[in-house]
């Protein structure tokens, strides 16, 4: 079975990360967003995953190599020219994902976080007969998406309304599907959506059908969001392998911590924290809601709460940080500053305050 994962352009949302790192490369969870796929799509017998990207190919498959090996998948580039939206770069990779087999084939939007149960799609979806199958995941506030509306028997799905005024249902498309070859057909090589344009046509001919995602969702695009998807995932992570997580006296909640990260006496960290590869957390440091990526050295009684520190930077002593604050790649704050919503980019030195939120250039 083949995969295409959308990876798409610049991952703007989400600066000052992907200033140093393309999104499906930024750490989630200890470890780059995408390989969280990567490693669900090969548990269910995908051999080999295309990437649709429009940006810096060679950073990311330099960087996949590694992992192509040690997972033992075939990982390679469809590079746009120009973007093509969501169902261009379908036509566009058209000759890796057919290969005469009639399989179907995964397509999946690099951002979203969830337990990934594809093994129970690909039942679902052999079973409907369908031409296409998409997740759906409920939500709280539907008016803010594009709502499917679909046969709760049967999955198939009626129409598709967006951002409806009065309630038409609570499911919404949750950026995962698995499609049969044909549905190459219905798509020209030219900017197109998959969600506006070709879902609404293969509905028409009641050959598609949606599958309610079991579990968590979450589209991690944006800092807000990726860090309510850090807890989500721990709290999944608690229910589905309780011992990876970090346990002791000084640990509140959900916390994940690298074996290699070096923690002080008298912190208190947690809850929905991750540590990263390497990181120094020195004595006295409180943390909460917050994800420290590799490299990263947090002095004596610092506290950082709902808040990224990026890659290899610092944090001083007695420093404060929280309210959304995202520190680029090897930023360094000094003693006893605060900072209230600051987003720095990489390589600055924060020498006073920021008292509301603002980006540092």
């Amino acid at each position: 079975m083949k995969a295409l994962i959308l990876v798409g352009g610049f991952g703007t949302r989400l600066r000052p990360l992907t200033l140093s790192f393309p999104k499906p490369l930024v750490d989630f969870a200890n470890k780059p967003m995408i390989l969280h796929q990567i490693e669900a799509l090969k548990e269910v017998g995908v051999t080999e995953v295309v990437l649709a990207i429009n940006y810096r190919p060679e950073v990311m498959l330099n960087f996949l190599k590694d992992f192509e090996d040690k997972l033992g998948i075939t990982i390679t580039c469809s590079q746009e020219t120009e973007p093509l939206g969501t169902a261009g770069p379908l036509a566009l990779a058209r000759d890796k994902l057919v290969d005469g087999s009639g399989e179907p084939f995964f397509v999946l939007n690099s951002d979203v976080i969830s337990e990934y149960p594809f093994a129970e799609l690909i039942k679902f979806h052999k079973n409907h007969g369908g031409e296409a199958t998409i997740m759906v995941t409920k939500v709280d506030e539907p008016s803010k998406y594009g709502v499917v509306v679909m046969e709760e028997a049967t999955g198939m799905v009626e129409k598709f309304v967006e951002k409806p005024k009065i309630f038409v249902g609570n499911k919404i498309n949750a950026g995962i599907y698995l499609l049969n070859p044909s549905v190459l057909d219905r798509i020209k090589l030219k900017p197109t959506s998959i969600e506006k344009e070709v879902f609404p046509r293969i509905a028409a001919d009641a050959k598609l059908y949606a599958m309610v995602l079991p579990g968590f969702w979450m589209d991690v695009g944006q800092p807000r969001d990726y860090i309510t998807g850090l807890r989500l995932y721990l709290d999944s992570l608690r229910k589905r392998s309780a011992d990876r997580l970090a346990n002791g006296a000084h640990i509140v909640g959900n916390v994940l911590v690298h074996e290699s990260a070096k923690i002080g006496e008298g912190c208190l960290i947690g809850p929905d924290v991750a540590i990263g590869p390497g990181c120094v957390v020195e004595d006295g440091v409180r943390l909460s809601r917050c994800t420290v990526m590799r490299g990263v050295r947090i002095k004596k009684h610092a506290c950082i709460s709902n808040s990224i520190i990026g890659w290899h930077s610092t944090v001083g002593q007695w420093a404060r940080i929280e309210n959304m604050t995202i520190l680029g790649e090897d930023v360094h704050v000094g003693d006893e500053v605060y900072t209230n919503g600051g987003v720095v980019l990489p390589h600055k030195e924060i020498k006073s305050s920021i008292l509301k939120p603002e980006i540092v250039m």
